[in-house]
């Protein structure tokens, strides 16, 4: 079978309306929170893609009964906080950086060890930052120079502590607050740049008092949790694409409907808004904790702007497809403060400058940024380097280029949002998906 890629072609314009699929951050949060819950946890809008299930498969690994009695739906049947079981495999998550990560937090204060591997994307990542402060929780992590695979000893006696976040990591903050809910005493986290808020939010529906003051998150060891009914929204994420490219070429308004718009996560609107974007919330209302809408968007020229540095934590995984409106908007756009951005599934800076480049585009890497000067988009052929999202922003940069722009190693795709070429082509986008034997036979 040969690698697959994405053919694109140009004069796509984005028509109607869309439901983008559940949120992965929140879907990941579920299955975790519901694994050690009493009671059941039924789950709607679940993200059934890659990532999510390597989640689901690790919890149910440890003796927590899962059921999917229809798509996106998914029923935990909770073990409480101390009824895990040591897995007879290591736990294997794929390309999830945000289950590994939780999961150390998660299985740090368990009575078993475990080990947690992942693929060759994922063994790049780095997780010392993860396991130092839950050392100092009195875990007993081995990291592989600072890599996955990972042990985590069992039988750790946990003390909460006070950790000051350095670096902006939704992930972090998460892997010490769960194993907090292990540790004796208070956990308490303090952040300097906002980051996603989704722990905190789901703790709270499961039934766990948490402090939130100011910049710093807390909560007391040994809460026990509470199934309850999640309604997962549309991930910001996965409808970053088509925002963005309804707002370089919708034909008309374009409607994406259920998008997840908490406030740590919107901050690919306030950018593209600053560049000119026309984009309007509609209906919002709430999904269990988290905030949603519908969002509108209708075409309008861009501009390119110095993006704020307190918004590029609120758009991390999203500048991928913000490149592509740089690329498309009249003049300049700076971006700084974004070093986390090489140390994703790719090193995003290098791979996007590199990908650009190759469709006319001329830039500027920095050590912790890029400066893109805006202009003609033309077609050309991208490796992707297996990173879904670079993968999904080259293929949206059709609906501006001149000609064809081919895509390689886009299996990745499958990871965040599987049926993206699918909802990509109703939407109005030119995309074929090649190199495997069904997509070959279509």
């Amino acid at each position: 079978m040969s690698e697959r890629r994405y053919r694109v072609a140009p004069g796509g314009r984005l028509r109607g309306e869309i439901r983008v699929p559940g949120d992965k951050s929140v879907s990941h949060r579920a299955v975790l929170l519901g694994g050690i819950a009493h009671g059941t946890t039924k789950i709607t809008g679940f993200l059934e893609s890659a990532d999510c299930l390597a989640t689901l498969a690790a919890m149910r690994l440890m003796g927590v009964r899962v059921e999917r009695p229809a798509h996106g739906h998914v029923v935990v049947h909770g073990v409480g906080l101390h009824g895990l079981r040591a897995p007879n495999a290591a736990l294997d998550m794929g390309n999830a950086g945000t289950a590994l990560r939780l999961s150390m937090g998660l299985l740090a204060g368990q009575s078993f060890a475990t080990t947690l591997v992942g693929d060759a994307s994922l063994t790049r990542r780095p997780m010392e930052r993860a396991a130092a402060p839950l050392r100092r929780m009195g875990a007993r992590i081995t990291t592989t120079e600072g890599h996955a695979p990972i042990h985590i000893a069992g039988g750790s006696s946990l003390q909460g502590i006070a950790y000051d976040l350095t670096v902006p990591s939704a992930q972090v903050k998460s892997a010490l607050l769960l194993a907090g809910l292990y540790a004796e005493g208070i956990t308490a986290v303090t952040e300097h740049a906002v980051t996603r808020d989704h722990t905190e939010r789901m703790l709270k529906a499961f039934g766990v008092n948490v402090d939130i003051s100011a910049s710093t998150v807390a909560l007391t060891g040994g809460t026990e949790l509470h199934g309850c009914a999640l309604e997962v929204p549309g991930d910001i994420s996965s409808a970053a694409f088509f925002i963005t490219a309804a707002a370089l070429c919708a034909d008309g308004e374009f409607l994406i409907r259920d998008v997840g718009i908490n406030p740590t996560r919107t901050g690919v609107i306030d950018i593209l808004r600053l560049m000119g974007a026309d984009i309007q919330l509609l209906r919002p209302r709430m999904f269990g904790g988290e905030p949603v809408a519908d969002v509108r968007i209708r075409a309008t020229p861009l501009r390119g702007i110095d993006v704020p540095e307190a918004l590029v934590p609120l758009a991390i995984d999203e500048f991928p497809m913000l490149f592509i409106a740089a690329a498309a908007a009249r003049g300049r756009t700076v971006v700084t403060n974004a070093a986390e951005l090489r140390v994703k599934e790719s090193d995003r800076i290098s791979v996007m400058a590199a990908g650009l480049q190759a469709v006319g585009i001329h830039t500027e890497v920095r050590p912790d940024g890029i400066v893109i000067e805006g202009g003609e988009v033309q077609g050309g052929k991208i490796d992707s380097h297996g990173d879904h999202r670079i993968a999904m922003a080259f293929a949206m940069a059709s609906v501006v280029a001149r000609s064809v722009i081919e895509i390689a190693d886009v299996e990745n795709v499958a990871t965040s949002f599987p049926e993206f070429a699918a909802l990509a082509r109703g939407a109005g986008v030119h995309i074929e998906e090649l190199g495997s034997a069904q997509a070959e036979s279509h």
